[in-house]
Order: C-alpha cells, then structure tokens, then sequence
C-alpha cells in the first residue's frame, strides 16, 4: 500500500521504517530540514537498536523517502498517517496545534480520490472528530476521507520489536472500509504472527492509550509505595514485590521500585488523562497520588545521598545513566537530570557517565564533568549513583570501581546489585527498599 507519515518524531519515524519494512511504499513528511537530510543519507537521530540498519535498507530499496512538503505525500498516499507532537501545555492540557496545522494541510491536499486519515499521535478522547471537522471545514468539495484512530504502543528500546511483534493491534473505525483498509496494511504483519486485532469504537481507540500508560504508572507507583513501607518496616521490596506479582491477576511486570518513570510518554499521556478526567467531572485523586509518588521516589532517593554523605558542598559524586532508561538516549523527564540539579544545587562536583545519552545531557546540563566510561566516573568519587540500568553497568569489574573511589558508597536507584555482594566486595550499599 501507499502510505505516508505526517510527522518523523519518534513514533513516525520509527512506524515509518516498519511499515517499509513490511513491504509498503511508504513518505515521512517533516519540516525539519536537518533532520532531512540525515534521514536521506541513512543516519538515524535517535539512538534505538537497529532502526539505522532498517533505515538505510529501506532507502536502498526504494520503499522509503524523506520530503519536506505535505501536498504531494498526501496526493500519492491511500493512507495519511498523522504523527506529529502533542506536547503537553503549562496546565497540563495536551496541545493539539500540530495536529490542527497537518489536518489543514491535509484538507487542501485531497479531493475526490478516497482518503484514510489515521491518528496514530497519542491524542485526548474526540480529536479524531476534530480532526475530521477540520478537513471538512477546509477541504473542496466532494472530498472522500475517513478518520480513524490507532494508537502506538511503542517503548524506546524495543521500538522495533513493538512495531513487527505486537501484542495487540487497536484500531477505532466508524465504517466497514475503513476497517478493510486497516486490515490490508497491517495483513503482511498478521500473515506472519498471531497477533490480536481488535476494532473499537474511535471515542474508545483514542482512551485505550491514556488508560493503559497510567495503569503501568500506577504499578510502578504502587512498587515504590511498597519500597518506602518496606525501608520503614525493615523488609525486602523485592521479596514482596515479587510475591505479589506471582498473582496472575497482577504480574510481575512494572513492579520494580526505583527513583520513578521518566520519558515522554508517561508524564504527558497521565497529565493529558488527568485533564481527561477533570473535563468530564470525574475525581483525580487517583491520577494525582500516582504523580505524587513518583516525584517522591527520586527525591526520597537523594535524601539517602544527603543523610549518609552529610555534606554536600565540595564532594565529588558520580552519576551512572542520565536517559530515563536503557536502550535509548531519551533524557525527557529523567530523573537522573532532576538529582544532578539538585545536587549541583547543593555545592556538589558532578561526574556523569551513559552510554548513549551524553550528548544530549551536555546540552541540558553543560556545566557537569562528562566522562568517557564508569571507571573515569568512579575514580576519585566520594559516592556513585546508578540512576539507569544499563547492562553495561551490571557487568562492571566492581573491584576496580571500589578501588578507585575516595569511599566506596553505592546509592542504587535501580537495584541492579545484590546488597549482600555488594557488602562483601566491600562497599557501603544503599538500594530502594532494600
């Protein structure tokens, strides 16, 4: 099929690549000329494990371009895809003005060959029907087009996997041929796994997104509820966590205390289902607590940083992984960055170190020692603080670590150590809920 992609953030780019990859022609649209013309010569912006190779593949073969313009991505597609950024406004409100600017270009780009418009930007319940309201407002007349809703479901890091492996495949469409044509595009996928498809409503397809991230933020909010009960109880929150999650009816996944989510898609999809919420009438205690405990998690962190260092004017402190998670170089709401500021805030000489994420952390945060590995980080630091957990830093020679530090304190904000290892080798260990 003829397919072109209104937007190459994250999610378009990356659905974009995959959906050349199933074999369809597909046309990202952006009007980042830079990023362009990196696209063009094969080279990805972003770092997630094989999205390059698939990149330039695709290129080669023809199936994928890049162009600036709307109109002629639109003429030569059955199937517009509206990618585009819905960041969140000051009052938590989710910012539909780019949504608003491609659904306009769209209406004056078609005409009487059928359309399918599909939002597949994570989007509060009934802009799909403001999205149809305003290409009807602005297209000629005679246009044939349906708007139908499929949210993504895609985690950085395992983008590619979500994308040709997926769990489940939602589609919100009003009509029988909109959801023939949905079922045709993703056919070479369905052919090759078994993989549910299920059609809703639109009003549903657009809550299924919001609903879903804020119960995964809710379990990752109630994991570190139950550390904070278990450091006051004298427990271990890994044993009763993982109790808890043999319970089929729960699940062992997201329940993992920490120092709290970050990325883009959390903090914005439960503010966006908050104001969700509010608009309807309907309490946001729930959604308010979920929010509260995760702020609380990096700040209870750093608090155990304060009380065993005591002073933290003048130490020298190492940071291990600034992205909000392995396997990207995300920095979005990373909590990392929140304790580097405070730490900086408070006198500290700061060290830091990930394996993808420090170029971008230097824009953010450039008065910061970044350093070329963990043992550079390590060495002459009075504490490090692992706030991501890479694999690489699960494979470190910790002797050498220890070795190296004026006093060998670890804070791990990610529990990727066993404290009693930990204390062996000879390090003052502080995990969460540990």
């Amino acid at each position: 099929m003829k397919l072109s992609i209104i937007g190459t953030g994250y999610v378009g780019f990356t659905t974009g690549v995959c959906f050349a990859e199933l074999g369809h022609n597909v046309i990202c649209v952006d009007n980042n000329l830079e990023k362009l013309d990196k696209f063009n010569k094969g080279e990805s912006p972003i770092f997630e494990p094989g999205i390059e190779e698939m990149l330039k593949r695709n290129l080669e073969n023809g199936r994928l371009s890049f162009i600036s313009e709307i109109p002629p991505a639109v003429k030569e597609s059955e199937i517009i895809f509206i990618c585009v950024n819905t960041p969140p406004k000051e009052d938590g409100h989710v910012d539909l003005k780019y949504i608003e600017r491609a659904a306009r270009e769209i209406a004056l780009s078609i005409n009487d060959e059928y359309k399918l418009i599909v939002d597949k930007s994570t989007v509060p319940v009934k802009t799909a029907e403001k999205v149809r309201e305003t290409i009807l407002r602005y297209c000629a007349s005679g246009a044939k087009f349906d708007v139908v809703s499929n949210p993504e479901f895609l985690r950085e890091g395992t983008a590619i996997k979500d994308v040709l492996e997926p769990d489940r495949i939602i589609i919100g469409a009003d009509n029988e041929h909109a959801k023939e044509m949905m079922i045709e595009l993703y056919k070479p996928l369905t052919d090759k796994i078994n993989v549910p498809v299920k059609f809703v409503n639109v009003r549903s397809a657009e809550l299924i997104k919001h609903g879903a991230n804020t119960f995964l933020a809710a379990k990752i909010s109630f994991a570190n509820l139950m550390a904070y009960v278990c450091e006051e109880a004298k427990a271990d929150a890994l044993e009763v966590l993982d109790a808890i999650g043999l319970d089929v009816r729960i699940g062992k996944q997201f329940l993992n205390p920490g120092i709290g989510f970050g990325g883009s898609c959390f903090p914005k999809d439960i503010s966006a289902f908050e104001n969700t919420l509010n608009v309807l009438g309907i309490d946001m205690s729930l959604i308010k607590a979920i929010q509260q405990i995760n702020e609380l998690a990096w700040q209870r962190f750093l608090k155990k940083v304060e009380k065993e260092l005591w002073v933290l004017d003048g130490k020298v402190i190492g940071v291990l992984g600034l992205a909000f998670k392995p396997n990207t170089d995300d920095i979005r709401n990373s909590p990392a960055l929140k304790i580097i500021e405070e730490l900086k805030a408070n006198g500290a000489k700061v060290k830091a170190y990930d394996p993808q994420a420090v170029e971008k952390t230097k824009k953010a945060i450039p008065d910061v020692q970044y350093c070329l590995d963990a043992y550079e980080v390590a060495q002459g630091s009075e504490a490090l603080l692992i706030c991501t957990e890479w694999d690489e830093f699960k494979a470190l020679d910790l002797e050498r670590i220890k070795n190296s530090m004026v006093t060998p304190i670890i804070f791990d904000g990610r529990n990727i150590f066993e404290p009693s290892r930990m204390r062996e080798i000879g390090f003052k260990y502080f995990g969460v809920g540990r």
